[in-house]
């Protein structure tokens, strides 16, 4: 046994791995929109429906998973179903005078009454879960292996946010997507279609965002409910700002999101009784302060495309 591994209450201890852990779990929802909402903003484009996105993609992969017995199945169908949703998102605003805002907003509400309303056969059923690695096995402590515990689609966000950070730097793709998110000018007259571009970038975040939604419905929590997304869609919106448009800085900016998510069980977990439940809004309290430390009218942002937030 090594040093670490004390018999006994653990303390404060239990705290950190408990935040440790649950940052870990709570952020890959967070890190698979921000990528892909990373990747739309990227190409010039917002999309606020991703909060629809990731609901709809939670509830389609959980029913999926019930009827076909593979949570993997699931995870498909949720990325698809999220791609159709981006595409939707960005066929739309290629027409005239259409507020990339103003309709992110009407999908967001068109894809959460979606789900909702599909979704009510699915709430009881039991589902397959997604596979995790247990990468604490080494310790005798109950503390260290759920901490470890670790999700795969973590592992794949992970490794994404470093892919994606390269390609949009050293690939010809990235390339485009930079040169239509920070002038429309430049790129038309370079020959691209701008307009395709940003298509094909709202597809791709709404694949990542879908796939978002898989994790929360068959991992962590783990079942499907009308509750499951918290708002979650919306705050990574605010978390790409945050980590200024860099997908590497999105992977830790959703692990610090997941660690204000974690807080509050965190405590609760070691016994604290009285004050506990005010950490659950650590979240909401984080994603108002980025915003506010985020907004100048005086300014722009450091990283922020150009064309971003342009009126059409």
């Amino acid at each position: 046994m090594s040093g670490l591994d004390l018999p006994g209450d653990l303390g404060l201890w239990s705290v950190l791995l408990a935040v440790i852990g649950g940052a870990i779990r709570v952020s890959t929802p967070f890190l698979f929109v921000s990528l892909g909402e990373t990747i739309t903003e990227r190409s010039g484009r917002i999309n606020l429906g991703l909060e629809g996105t990731l609901v709809f993609g939670a509830m389609s992969a959980y029913a999926t998973a019930v009827l076909t017995g593979s949570a993997w199945a699931g995870v498909a169908v949720a990325g698809l179903s999220g791609g159709l949703f981006g595409l939707l998102h960005g066929w739309i605003c290629r027409l005239p005078r259409v507020n990339d805002v103003a309709l992110g907003i009407a999908l967001m509400l068109f894809g959460s009454g979606l789900a909702f309303f599909f979704g009510k056969a699915f709430i009881q059923p039991s589902a397959p879960q997604l596979p995790a690695i247990p990468f604490g096995n080494w310790s005798d402590l109950a503390q260290v292996r759920a901490a470890l515990q670790i999700n795969v689609l973590f592992l794949i966000g992970a490794a994404l946010s470093v892919f994606l950070w390269w390609a949009l730097r050293n690939t010809r793709i990235g390339l485009v997507v930079r040169i239509v998110g920070d002038s429309t000018d430049a790129a038309r007259a370079m020959g691209y279609d701008v307009d395709r571009v940003r298509l094909l970038a709202t597809g791709a975040g709404g694949v990542l965002a879908g796939i978002g939604g898989a994790y929360l419905s068959l991992y962590y929590p783990g079942s499907w409910n009308e509750g499951i997304s918290s708002g979650q869609g919306l705050m990574a919106v605010a978390l790409v700002v945050f980590a200024r448009w860099n997908p590497l800085a999105c992977f830790g900016a959703a692990l610090l999101f997941g660690g204000a998510g974690a807080l509050g069980p965190a405590l609760q977990s070691v016994g604290v009784s009285s004050g506990y439940y005010l950490f659950y809004a650590a979240p909401y309290v984080l994603t108002l302060g980025v915003l506010i430390a985020t907004s100048s009218p005086n300014h722009a942002l450091a990283g922020a495309p150009g064309e971003l937030g342009q009126a059409k």
